[in-house]
């Protein structure tokens, strides 16, 4: 399996992370300049095969006592088993790691059954949900066990 190519998100990434990001979580479109906002204070990168937009992820530095860090890989569903996923997810817990997190959690839109069976064949068990007003597809919380 080729390796994937991934990048930081810059000024020359920034649409395709966006792009990812709004075509998996449609109920909670970003802005350009959300990501912009987003880019200063968390982790984004997005995965490339080749030159084909495969996904992005974001990794939210560790907070509090427990050092939880958040760890979301999003992968397009054209390009999802294919092991991308496990390559992707790998490196950003490195990066989660090497951060100085001890827990760590992911969120998965309740809609996005591939992702929530990744999060659950990888050690997460559900720990809260969050249903936004006037939407019916609440955000699932899930920690690594």
């Amino acid at each position: 399996m080729p390796l994937l190519r991934i990048e930081p998100v810059g000024d020359a990434t920034l649409e395709d992370w966006r792009h990812v990001h709004n075509t998996i979580i449609p109920t909670d479109p970003l802005s350009s300049d959300e990501v912009r906002e987003r880019v200063v204070r968390n982790h984004l990168e997005v995965a490339y095969l080749d030159d084909v937009l495969v996904g992005c992820a974001t990794v939210r530095p560790p907070v509090g006592d427990s050092a939880t860090a958040t760890v979301i890989v999003r992968v397009l569903p054209a390009h999802r088993r294919n092991g991308y996923g496990e390559e992707f997810f790998a490196r950003e817990m490195a990066h989660a790691r090497a951060s100085g997190a001890r827990t760590i959690e992911t969120i998965v839109l309740a809609s996005n059954v591939d992702g929530l069976r990744f999060a659950l064949s990888h050690g997460f068990v559900e720990v809260s949900r969050y249903l936004p007003p006037e939407d019916d597809d609440p955000f699932i919380t899930l920690r690594l066990q």
